[in-house]
């Protein structure tokens, strides 16, 4: 038989990286089938479970028939609860209809880049920066630029080296506070100034609740010019549950309803209205797993200052830490499959988050203080014996 067509996977496909967080456990989950024992500290996901009013909501929505397909913006109720939430928590004002509802921020952040990135257009980002944002800006055909962050800085961006990096396809400048993978939180000076620059903000908003000094702040509160991401696996620990939302100019809002209308069609119904239960019931429940996890924090700093492999500046939110292990190895990736294979505890090479990463391990507190406590004697060992 001869084939008229060869079917060839495309370049873009063939040349997205993996997802080294992935590849971490992905592994690790093969050693645990072995019968080793390993402590997980690769992945961002809070070991606490989803409160039980979302759950008991979600199963009533269920019950009642909430199966069917809603508005592709999202239910009016919830975007206008979302809109609430912000008007309570940050005093800031805005429309329900800015609001687009997604089946996680991942989703949110294809759409935006959709719309508003033509082939070539910049995107500025810091590095280290979240593993996932160059792979998507690429795969729709933008080109991430970087600006260097550092460590004796606290990851933040100098606004002077940012103005470097400006030129005229610059379309969006990403702001991701608390910060995965540095901890970072940006205060509300360092957020007016990047405001003050005059260009469009991307502003990755998830980890909004886990600031354990000091306050979070919305970009949303210096300029209008922004586009806000956001959603409920972390702070809710709902990642499963894959609910997130956007927030953006309102110009902007006809053209994102649009493409989720073909590529997504809209968020799952009964799932919107346990993000209803959410924000309305959770506050507390929120509080306490943030005192939880800053408890996490605060005993793993010491641990890692006492192992020799402490950052210079403490992070303040999320639950990572990046651990600065360069006088150990300069190939973080290696580091961290050697440390699984040895030390049976399971970290993500810094490399995943950008060049300026590398010579770090990122280690994630979302687990139980048990595991925290073995995972740091593992690796005091292991590093005591390199």
């Amino acid at each position: 038989m001869t084939y008229q067509n060869n079917f060839l996977i495309t370049e873009k496909a063939n040349s997205i990286q993996p997802f080294i967080t992935m590849d971490v456990m992905e592994k690790a989950q093969q050693q645990e089938k072995k019968g080793l024992n390993i402590i997980h500290m690769e992945v961002g996901e809070p070991d606490f479970e989803t409160p039980s009013v979302i759950k008991n909501a979600a199963i009533e929505a269920i019950q009642k028939g909430d199966t069917h397909y809603t508005n592709s913006l999202g239910k009016i109720e919830f975007r206008k609860e979302i809109a609430h939430y912000y008007q309570k928590k940050y005093n800031i004002n805005f429309s329900p209809d800015q609001v687009l509802v997604t089946s996680g921020t991942s989703p949110a952040m294809y759409l935006i880049f959709a719309a508003t990135l033509e082939q070539g257009d910049e995107v500025i980002l810091s590095n280290p920066y979240y593993a996932c944002y160059p792979k998507i800006i690429k795969f729709l055909g933008g080109n991430p630029v970087f600006v260097p962050v550092y460590e004796e800085d606290g990851f933040k961006y100098d606004i002077n080296a940012i103005k470097k990096y400006i030129t005229p396809r610059t379309k969006l400048i990403m702001v991701n506070s608390p910060s995965n993978p540095t901890g970072m939180v940006y205060d509300k000076e360092d957020l007016q100034a990047i405001a003050d620059l005059g260009y469009y903000t991307l502003s990755d908003e998830i980890y909004h609740g886990l600031v354990y000094k000091g306050e979070e702040h919305s970009m949303l509160e210096f300029t209008d010019r922004t586009f806000i991401l956001d959603g409920f696996s972390k702070r809710y620990a709902m990642t499963g549950w894959r609910l997130g939302y956007l927030i953006a100019p309102q110009e902007y809002i006809r053209p994102l309803q649009k493409i989720q209308q073909n590529f997504f069609i809209c968020a799952n119904s009964f799932i919107q209205t346990a993000g209803i239960a959410a924000l309305k019931n959770c506050d507390d429940a929120v509080k306490n797993m943030a005192a939880i996890y800053n408890k996490r924090r605060i005993f793993i700093l010491k641990r890692l200052q006492d192992i020799g492999i402490a950052c210079k500046v403490e992070p303040s939110g999320a639950f990572y830490v990046l651990a600065n292990v360069k006088k150990f190895s300069n190939d973080s990736f290696r580091l961290a499959f050697d440390i699984l294979d040895k030390a049976g505890v399971a970290l993500t090479p810094g490399i995943d988050f950008g060049e300026n990463a590398e010579g770090y391990l990122r280690i994630s507190y979302a687990t139980s203080m048990n595991n925290i406590r073995e995972g740091m004697l593992r690796l005091e060992k292991y590093f005591s014996e390199l």
